[in-house]
């Protein structure tokens, strides 16, 4: 069931309050200030879509905070990344010590476990994307250095991204529960896409300005090339780069996570990618897990389900289906207000190269 609220019954001296207390109950705790002097008018939409919930905000120019007060007052609250995807009016959004402007066609990435703000000076509608973070599948260091980062209709991942996400934010609301769950794994997949794609251009430039960050990627890159070892521990690591132990846990303390859990996080990426591969032969769930290092069957089902929210068998199933074809496809053929001719079949073909460059990051 979706949500719509509107301040047009509100008496004028609590449309603000009022607003800023729907936003807060339906995304993440914020505070809004109108940046008018006349009553303010603000109108939300908000639908979910398996785990991804997608809110579509429309309102007179205020600024919208998420002070680290807010933030502590849930500390068990699960970590979010956020997409905002301007249709109207400017968006000014500034996390992490960096500013990004975004014009109506764009989109910023942001994370709400970290505190944040958006100045919207004119009157503005956005479409905003909330999923847990944890299903994204990206280091936490990757995430921190491309929050705030807009990007563009003609940029990187954007000729893919923004119409898919516009498509998805109009029909949010028409689509049953099984449909949503592997539309929503089509936004995760994507979201991962692009992120990983500013984070290397970000290394490629050389803005990945943090100590020792080149020691940490070149970690990652060993961590990442011996996943399928089962004997891949920090003591070895440390060997292979000519560290301590010690020094290399210190490196990962900067990342949000153990070396161990690293590990772990990046085997369970790529067991979930492999098991939402389509093919004539698929190979057992157990002979994946080994694949990338888990040993015991049983306690890679627990770490996965864990993770992921559901086994691993039913993870396959989800992102899968009978017909051989994919979550966008199914979304992109299922009728209502989707693209038809020529523009279906240029998003489609964009999808697939999305995708088939999210697998290919993996080997």
């Amino acid at each position: 069931m979706g949500v719509r609220v509107t301040t047009a019954s509100v008496a004028d001296e609590e449309k603000a309050a009022f607003w800023s207390g729907a936003v807060s109950r339906t995304l993440v705790p914020v505070e809004v200030l109108p940046l008018t002097g006349r009553p303010f008018d603000g109108l939300l939409e908000s639908h979910r879509l398996g785990y991804v919930r997608i809110s579509t905000l429309e309102a007179d120019a205020a600024r919208l905070s998420r002070t680290a007060a807010l933030i502590a007052r849930a500390p068990g609250s699960e970590p979010q990344v956020g997409v905002g995807v301007q249709v109207s009016g400017r968006a000014v959004l500034e996390q992490d010590g960096r500013r990004a402007e975004v014009r109506p066609g764009g989109l910023v990435l942001y994370d709400t476990a970290r505190p944040y703000a958006v100045d919207y000076p004119e009157r503005f509608r956005t479409h905003l994307f909330h999923l847990p973070r944890r299903l994204l599948g990206v280091p936490e260091h990757d995430l921190r250095h491309v929050s705030a980062t807009a990007v563009s209709p003609g940029e990187g991942c954007g000729p893919v991204l923004l119409p898919f996400l516009g498509i998805l934010a109009a029909s949010a609301h028409s689509y049953s529960a099984p449909v949503g769950d592997r539309l929503a794994g089509s936004v995760a997949d994507l979201l991962s896409a692009l992120v990983a794609q500013l984070a290397r251009s970000q290394a490629a430039d050389g803005t990945d300005d943090a100590p020792n960050a080149h020691l940490v990627r070149r970690a990652r890159e060993y961590i990442d090339h011996h996943l399928g070892d089962p004997e891949l521990r920090p003591e070895r690591i440390a060997h292979a780069h000519h560290i301590s132990v010690r020094y290399l846990h210190r490196l990962f303390e900067g990342e949000g996570v153990t070396v161990s859990r690293f590990i772990q996080q990046r085997r369970l990426e790529a067991c979930a990618r492999e098991l939402a591969r389509r093919g004539r032969t698929a190979p057992t769930v157990s002979a994946v897990a080994q694949r990338w290092g888990f040993v015991n069957p049983a306690h890679f089902s627990r770490t996965f389900r864990a993770a992921y929210g559901v086994p691993p068998r039913e993870w396959r199933a989800l992102r899968t289906d009978e017909g051989g074809q994919g979550a966008v496809h199914g979304f992109l053929l299922l009728g209502g207000v989707c693209p038809t001719g020529t523009a279906r079949a240029a998003l489609i073909q964009a999808v697939d190269t999305v995708h088939v460059a999210l697998h290919r990051r993996s080997w």
